[in-house]
């Protein structure tokens, strides 16, 4: 009877433990991203006078050898036309903390190329992809708390913040099964963030000068601008509901005039910032912003997801919505949510969504606006 008590203290004690594990920040902050009654309400009447555009939404069907797709969490394309897509799958058990990302090239005909940086330290759990001007190819990943910079040849050459060590986990969050009268410190849920290293970092956008903003992310809730050569110059963000504050940046997109656009998914806005960080205005009435991109053309257009709805919203640099439409409501996962986790639009005519529920790529053409007149910008 001892014995069976001593196993049963023990199996509780490790529900326990996961229990809290699970409830860390991220895991409760993905509740109530619908919005309250009235949000949706107002979202709903600004809707109205949005122009709906007309597309077709294909899914590419990627397939890479001896794998399966899995959840397309990053999702970017090169000058070449070639994409690549960051996504949450490998042959390990992912359900409860294991590896889950590999970095994937495609052609521009949806034929796999390669992998990069294959078994790399900074791969565990993928978040986003994004390709600069140079067609350097930028890996952000959530888990290992790293950015890593590929060449475009696939060597890295560029790495920013640092991978937990697994001993160190282990001592914070699990000795307190073995050591029964250890008492578990308390976690701070909305840490302010150290210079050089990140926590849970979700996106990251470059400047013309060649800077790296940093949306970061899931555990701090800030903006962090990097130097070129890996200086952090300036960390902008706590946790909370007005200027200047977070809740979950998701994504960041840079536009031709250096400002700053980002993802602050919790609190259903986009903030935008100057070069140097300073507040310039918010932007509302697009939801709960998941993704952003901004184009490569003149005019620009700025693009925003919702993936709890699957809702795309297309602006003008103003924040103007000048269309939108409805993706992702045909593969099962249309009431699961996570249906937009990243998007890539070069053109203001093509857009590339990577779904944290859906297992392929969907390549969005934009044919008209709710009127049937055809777009007047080029694909690029």
């Amino acid at each position: 009877m001892k014995t069976r008590h001593t196993l049963s203290t023990f199996g509780l004690s490790v529900v326990t433990a996961a229990s809290v594990l699970l409830l860390l920040p991220g895991r409760t902050q993905a509740q109530g991203l619908a919005g309250t009654p009235e949000q949706q309400a107002a979202q709903a009447k600004a809707e109205e006078s949005y122009p709906k555009l007309q597309v077709n939404d294909d899914y590419m069907k990627l397939s890479v050898p001896g794998q399966t797709m899995g959840q397309t969490v990053g999702v970017a394309t090169n000058s070449k036309g070639h994409l690549f897509v960051y996504t949450r799958t490998v042959n390990q058990g992912v359900a409860r903390g294991g590896k889950a990302a590999l970095l994937w090239e495609f052609d521009q005909n949806g034929k796999f190329v390669k992998e990069w940086g294959p078994n790399n330290y900074a791969e565990s759990f993928a978040h986003g992809v994004r390709v600069d001007k140079h067609d350097n190819v930028w890996q952000i990943d959530e888990g290992s708390g790293m950015i890593v910079k590929y060449d475009p040849e696939g060597q890295s050459v560029f790495w920013l913040g640092r991978t937990p060590e697994a001993i160190d986990y282990l001592q914070s969050n699990l000795e307190i099964l073995h050591f029964g009268g250890v008492t578990q410190p308390a976690r701070n849920q909305h840490p302010v963030g150290r210079k050089g290293e990140f926590d849970r970092e979700t996106d990251a956008a470059f400047d013309s000068q060649g800077n790296i903003f940093v949306s970061d992310g899931y555990g701090n809730s800030r903006v962090v601008k990097i130097s070129p050569d890996g200086h952090w110059l300036k960390m902008l963000g706590a946790w909370g509901h007005d200027q200047d504050q977070f809740s979950t940046p998701h994504s960041i997109a840079s536009d031709n005039q250096n400002n700053i656009y980002v993802a602050d998914r919790g609190n259903r806005r986009i903030q935008v910032y100057d070069d140097d960080l300073n507040f310039k205005k918010s932007i509302t009435g697009i939801g709960a912003p998941w993704a952003l991109c901004t184009t490569d053309t003149n005019p620009q257009y700025l693009f925003t997801g919702d993936g709890t709805t699957g809702k795309v919203f297309k602006m003008d640099m103003n924040g103007k919505v000048v269309g939108m439409f409805v993706t992702g409501q045909d593969h099962g996962a249309e009431d699961t949510g996570d249906l937009i986790h990243s998007m890539d639009c070069r053109s203001p005519n093509t857009v590339y969504v990577g779904s944290a529920s859906m297992w392929d790529v969907q390549k969005v053409t934009i044919k008209s606006n709710g009127s049937g007149s055809m777009s007047s910008e080029g694909a690029k």
